[in-house]
């Protein structure tokens, strides 16, 4: 499943608080592999999409950067 959201707080370790678009939720979110190979930053304010597992709803991985 992916949503929509915005980085919210910059966290350590390439972690991130982001806020679900449409929602009140904010999320735990880890970069993507290609975004971390790649070298890609993302800052607090990025619009991003975000993947989620089924499973567990409250964390994500940050899969682009609008």
């Amino acid at each position: 499943m992916r949503v929509n959201g915005i980085v919210e707080q910059v966290l350590g370790n390439a972690m991130f608080r982001v806020k679900i678009d449409n929602s009140e939720h904010m999320v735990l979110a880890y970069i993507g592999g290609k975004l971390r190979k790649n070298d890609i930053k993302v800052i607090a304010g990025d619009k991003v999409v975000m993947e989620f597992s089924p499973y567990d709803l409250s964390k994500g991985r940050i899969m682009y950067r609008n």
